[in-house]
């Protein structure tokens, strides 16, 4: 998992996210946690983007640099930096699973829903679970 940093505004009863490194990524949410949240989801599908369309990503500055930049120097005046992390996509790896052919079949329904592959819908499914495992305070 890669780091880079983030900017949460306070904005009109809500709260948004920016990315200096990462121009025009961007996302928000009605609370901080939300916000926060959803940053990491949307930085990662923003890095998977560029790189499906072969973009070279950005290197991460340090905080010193991020302070010398006068747009960052504006956003801080009443936004708060933190840190973001994302994943990088890799190589997919072909597997082999056996699943319950009904829970297949409502899968493939999700998936068709919102336009994504089994492969996909199931990949975000597992990624959502070990969020909640890592995240998760109580265990």
């Amino acid at each position: 998992m890669q780091t880079t940093y983030g900017i949460l505004h306070h904005e009109n009863q809500s709260f948004g996210v920016s990315f200096p490194d990462f121009p025009g990524c961007v996302t928000g949410g009605a609370t901080e946690e939300e916000a926060l949240r959803k940053a990491d989801e949307v930085l990662t599908f923003h890095v998977a983007g560029m790189v499906e369309d072969g973009e070279a990503l950005p290197i991460s500055r340090t905080l010193e640099d991020l302070r010398l930049d006068p747009d960052v120097q504006e956003a801080l005046v009443d936004g708060t930096i933190f840190v973001a992390r994302y994943d990088v996509p890799r190589k997919a790896v072909r597997i082999n699973i056996s699943m319950d052919e009904g829970l297949v079949e409502a899968v493939d329904r999700a998936a068709g829903r919102i336009n994504q592959s089994r492969s996909a819908f199931l990949a975000d499914a597992a990624r959502r679970r070990l969020e909640e495992l890592v995240f998760d305070k109580t265990g």
